[in-house]
């Protein structure tokens, strides 16, 4: 059994240009959240972090842009992720 985790958020060094969307996702997509888009820039010295409220035994995320001519480049990803329970009840 795999525990049930809580990922509260995501820091992330990125530069590029335009708004960067976001979105969790649970096995088999199944449940999901959209995370607040991030505006970026081409130079900067903050790691942003994005907050979320995400209750999953495992999660896959997703970033990507919408827009043309819109670019990314993530270079370091943090997720903060905490166990809430050792498994769902039998």
């Amino acid at each position: 059994m795999e525990p049930i985790n809580h990922y509260y958020s995501v820091r992330l060094r990125i530069t590029g240009s335009g708004n960067l969307k976001g979105t969790f996702y649970s096995l088999n997509d199944v449940n999901s959240q959209t995370l607040t888009p991030l505006a970026m820039n081409g130079t900067t010295n903050i790691l942003p972090t994005i907050l979320l409220n995400f209750k999953e035994q495992r999660a896959a995320v997703e970033f990507k842009t919408t827009e043309i001519d819109e670019t990314f480049k993530i270079s370091k990803m943090i997720i903060f992720v905490k166990p809430l329970w050792t498994s769902y009840p039998q």
